[in-house]
């Protein structure tokens, strides 16, 4: 029978039949162990979380009669309890690795404590200065598990741990959490205090020279018995299961060598400790082999322990791990021995033992050394880099950034070391082809990113090169560098063929170029342009600047043109226009388009159409910018070729969106509304989007003085709107490269095509339709279920109030785009009221009260003479006046609180009063009483100041309150004067404080 299936026996037969005279808890948990996992033919191992059951119950405290908490008591069911949890712990052998991979750093300490009390360690005894020699074997053994335990739960402390990213909050997981958390702390602060003794007892338990036991769930159950009924064997003999010498040692050596490699961060002699217990592990597996451990040693992990020690520890007496390139590079980076360092790295990128990780480390280092100030590393760096990059090439990694940029000024030098690091990576007999295919191309790329000619002859004539590349190739590759630049010009000449261009030649062909970039004169750009291409046909002048930028839809058409030199000419022209046009050099746009259009008119009928356009965009564009400033009307034959490019009915020629945005605001600001609503042909309405947002913009704005009934047309553009503002899953990008801030979707009203720019927004000047159109984003701002502070607007009534699917509608993009319309709007016109209110309300709802009251105070001074008149009575409604009343409260200026109040169609006296009885208020308090003009405020502002024995702001406000105009007697005009009077001074008062 095997010792196994003994302990089975022994713990069935000691099993009772009937409960005993204990609860019933404790005897189903007894019962459902052993039959679960022990009367089975092959059981399963327990599970580990049956220990953490069994232990979190045996350790719950009590509540006595007094509700008072008391300790665990010291009962049969906890005895139970924690017998059965060290019973589970039996039967996986004690096998800390399994132990430690499921239970917890306070469940395992609370384990083997108990392992110590069974076994009869005396508590509070120092391991230390316990001789384990004359211990039972049980007890010792459980002496080792113990101080085992604790060496590799301080090892495993110091590894860097990956946060488990956390769940939903849950205040109780979190504090248990958090006291399981303070708990292992303070564990690992008691074992990292023992931790010299916890050495010095697993360092004597090397000199014990038996074989050790380890308690079984036979022993346990033996030791769980009446004192009378135990036979001695668990003191003595053979009790448990037994662990062979040879076998502690190895655990223990393994366990000694971590402990002792991590103090080898602060004590290099400690590594020599750490080496030597390490490789007697080794040494130990090797004899009695891993598989007859009853404990698993993880052999990868020793491995790489025992090449750090080697690797640390070198000395001249170990040739054997002295001869490993990690100890050769290691000591040459001690020593400074560099020329060493680079020969190991170049002798290795033929066996590429060395990790790639490893090799980056080095450089890494040797960069950090050379940015300290030691520039005889510079080269050294270079080298190792170079070293690390035929490496990658071979293994077929990309080149790292660090090659490149120290590669930036190449030399002579350079390029020959280069050129001996890839002879010596690559041996051509047996390297296969696709391995001497990386490292052509290599040598035919580097090649082609030099511009020194005698570097690239280097390379070209090297034997390496010539023996990878065959002669077409070559050849190809000399083609290449031939269009890639006029200055060089290769063939398989010797180096005097290099020359064949003369050096004038080529400065005067960067000299061209320069002016070409320069000049805004056609006939200057062409003449240059001629000459250039009389010296060299092969390059593309139009890509020399990458400022030179040409729409999609025009650049496919251009460097379409067949004879190089015109597509040049027509393409540069074209984009200096755009660029001139774009920083409204309008002047110098127009002599460009001009020459371009006289170009294009003799081969092009496509590209002259293009021109007509641009000229037209650029003749509103000037027109905006200087005649209609001063509100001069366009002339007519402007207006006649507006329309007709939107009439326009020629296929295939390419539009710029952003011409039929212009075209349409254009009629827009200049009122043509009467074209707009009933001259634009129907077709063009059905299929140009922008006529038809333009004809529902006309038609509203024509409609705005009619009554409500009539205005059939402001919800056909709220429904446009509200469509194009619909959600969908992406910004689409125009032809014009411009992203909207409203995201797109497709239509079903026929007013989209594919995308919508918002841009066109930003085109319209006319102060009725950006009034209209604003005013139409501000409502459906306003629908929203969750919006707190409404936004006023002037004719905000026209718009439906509701929208039937609100969860289609970006408001986010609404929002941003009503922020961007209002800033836009009041670059038009600073002293719009309406406007001004408009962005005071969007501050305000964004919490921004200070900017609220700036922009509240501002449309009152723009239509009130700066205070010096009355201001009318639909810019500062109640609402206004409340939210500047808001505004002073949460900026705690009170006393300015209690004036606003009296501006209200009826006074707010409970508001007022309030915001007197605050006495840290950061306004000038008594010195606004003089504006104050309501009797009732100034009373009781005479109490509370007597109230709070404030005499001198008392007889401030009895010097107001005492003023004749204010005698309740007076006319009632005498009243309102002063009340005016009163509120002019206070409102250039605030005027002057927040501007």
């Amino acid at each position: 029978m095997s010792a196994e299936a003994a302990d089975r026996e022994a713990a069935t037969s000691s099993r009772p039949c009937t409960p005993p005279q204990t609860s019933w808890f404790e005897f189903l948990l007894e019962e459902a162990l052993l039959e679960q996992h022990l009367q089975k033919p092959s059981p399963d191992p327990p599970p580990v979380q049956l220990i953490v059951q069994f232990l979190e119950q045996a350790s719950k405290p009590s509540v006595n009669e007094q509700n008072q908490v008391q300790p665990p008591p010291d009962n049969k069911r906890n005895r139970i309890l924690k017998l059965l949890a060290l019973k589970v712990a039996a039967h996986l052998k004690w096998d800390l690795d399994v132990l430690e991979k499921s239970l917890s750093v306070p469940v395992l300490n609370m384990l083997l404590n108990e392992l110590l009390c069974i076994s009869k360690v005396p508590p509070g005894t120092k391991h230390v200065d316990v001789d384990l020699a004359s211990l039972p074997p049980t007890t010792a053994m459980a002496i080792l598990l113990y101080n085992r335990w604790a060496i590799r739960t301080i090892v495993q402390s110091s590894f860097p741990v990956k946060q488990v990213k956390p769940g939903p909050p849950q205040l109780n997981v979190m504090n248990q959490m958090q006291q399981e958390k303070e708990l292992t702390e303070n564990i690992l602060k008691v074992l990292k205090e023992q931790a010299a003794d916890s050495i010095l007892v697993l360092e004597g338990a090397l000199k014990l020279n038996k074989d050790l036991y380890v308690h079984t769930i036979r022993t346990l159950d033996l030791l769980a018995m009446e004192p009378g009924m135990v036979n001695g064997e668990t003191e003595s003999s053979t009790a448990g299961l037994k662990i062979s010498a040879e076998e502690i040692q190895c655990q223990v050596c393994y366990d000694l060598g971590a402990i002792y490699f991590q103090q080898g961060s602060t004590n290099a002699a400690v590594h020599e400790n750490a080496k030597e217990k390490f490789f007697k592990t080794k040494e130990l597996i090797a004899k009695n082999g891993s598989s007859s451990l009853h404990f698993t040693i993880d052999e990868e992990r020793l491995a790489g322990y025992c090449q750090a020690c080697g690797v640390l520890t070198s000395s001249s007496d170990d040739a054997s791990q002295q001869a490993t390139p990690y100890s050769q590079i290691h000591s040459c980076m001690k020593s400074g021995n560099y020329q060493d360092l680079v020969k190991i790295f170049l002798e290795d990128n033929l066996t590429l033992s060395l990790p790639v990780q490893f090799r980056q480390s080095v450089l890494r280092e040797l960069f950090q050394k050379a940015q300290q100030g030691n520039d005889a590393l510079d080269e050294v760096c270079f080298k190792v880099c170079v070293c690390n990059t035929v490496c990658d090439i071979l293994q077929g990694r990309t080149i790292d950034i660090q090659f490149c940029q120290l590669f930036l000024k190449p030399s002579k030098e350079k390029i020959d070391f280069l050129l001996e690091v890839c002879s010596r990576s690559i041996n051509l007999e047996n390297a296969s082809e696709a391995l001497k295919r990386k490292m052509a191309a290599f040598l035919k790329n580097l090649c082609l990113g030099l511009e020194d000619l005698q570097l690239v002859f280097m390379i070209s004539s090297h034997e390496l090169f010539i023996k990878l590349l065959k002669d077409d190739e070559r050849k190809l590759l000399i083609d290449q560098m031939r269009k890639r630049s006029p200055r060089i010009n290769l063939c398989t000449k010797p180096v005097t063929s290099f020359y064949d261009i003369p050096a004038s030649a080529s400065v005067n062909i960067g000299q061209l170029e320069h002016q070409l970039i320069l000049s805004v004169d056609p006939w200057r750009i062409r003449q240059i342009l001629i000459e250039l291409h009389g010296m060299t046909s092969e390059r593309q002048f139009w890509t020399i600047s990458n400022k030179w930028e040409v729409p999609n839809v025009y650049g496919n058409v251009i460097l379409g043109i067949k004879d190089n030199l015109t597509r040049d000419l027509v393409y540069i022209l074209m984009a200096k226009g755009l660029h001139c046009c774009a920083i409204k050099d309008f002047v110098h746009a127009k002599q460009l388009f001009a020459a371009c259009l006289e170009l294009v008119t003799e081969f092009s009928p496509k590209l002259r159409q293009v021109m007509l356009n641009e000229m037209l965009l650029l003749d509103i564009y000037t027109h905006e910018a200087g005649a209609g400033v001063s509100g001069e009307r366009p002339p007519s034959d402007l207006i006649s070729r507006v329309r007709g490019y939107l009439e326009m009915r020629v296929p295939d020629i390419p539009l710029r969106q952003v011409i039929a945005e212009e075209c349409v605001a254009f009629l827009l600001n200049w009122r043509e509304n009467e074209y707009l609503t009933m001259q634009v042909p129907l077709p063009l309405v059905q299929t140009n989007p922008y006529v038809k947002l333009g004809q529902l913009l006309a038609a509203t704005c024509k409609e705005l003085p009619g009554p409500k009934e009539s205005r059939r047309t402001a919800k056909d553009l709220w429904e446009v709107v509200v469509q194009i503002c619909s959600v969908s899953s992406q910004h689409k990008r125009g032809n014009d490269g411009r992203v909207s801030l409203i995201k797109h979707r497709e239509s079903t009203l026929g007013i989209m095509y594919s995308s919508w720019e918002c841009y066109f927004f930003f085109s319209l000047q006319e102060p009725l339709v950006l009034t209209t159109i604003l005013s139409l984003f501000v409502k459906l701002h306003n629908v929203r279920e969750d919006i707190v502070n409404d936004i006023a607007a002037e004719h905000i009534s026209i718009w439906p109030s509701s929208i039937p699917n609100l969860q289609s509608v970006d408001f986010e993009a609404v929002a941003v785009t009503v922020k961007e319309l209002v800033s836009y709007a009041l670059t038009i016109n600073a002293n719009n009221h309406f406007w001004l209110i408009i962005q005071a309300d969007i501050y305000f709802a964004t919490n921004q009260y200070s900017a609220a009251l700036h922009y509240y105070l501002q449309a009152g001074a723009v239509c009130s003479d700066f205070f010096n008149k009355m201001v009318p009575p639909d810019v500062y409604t109640d609402q206004v006046i409340k939210r500047m009343i808001k505004c002073c409260s949460l900026l705690n200026c009170h006393t300015q609180v209690a004036i606003l109040c009296q501006f209200l169609r009826e006074v707010d006296y409970k508001t007022a009063f309030k915001a007197l009885q605050e006495q840290n208020s950061h306004d000038a308090m008594d010195s606004y009483y003089e504006y104050i003009w309501d009797v009732t405020i100034l009373e009781y502002l005479t109490y509370l100041h007597h109230k709070r024995g404030e005499t001198d702001k008392r007889q401030i406000a009895i010097k107001a309150i005492g003023q004749t105009e204010l005698n309740a007697s007076n006319p009632e005009e005498v009243l309102q004067l002063a009340a005016q009077r009163r509120k002019k001074k206070f409102l250039q008062a605030m005027a002057k404080l927040y501007f």
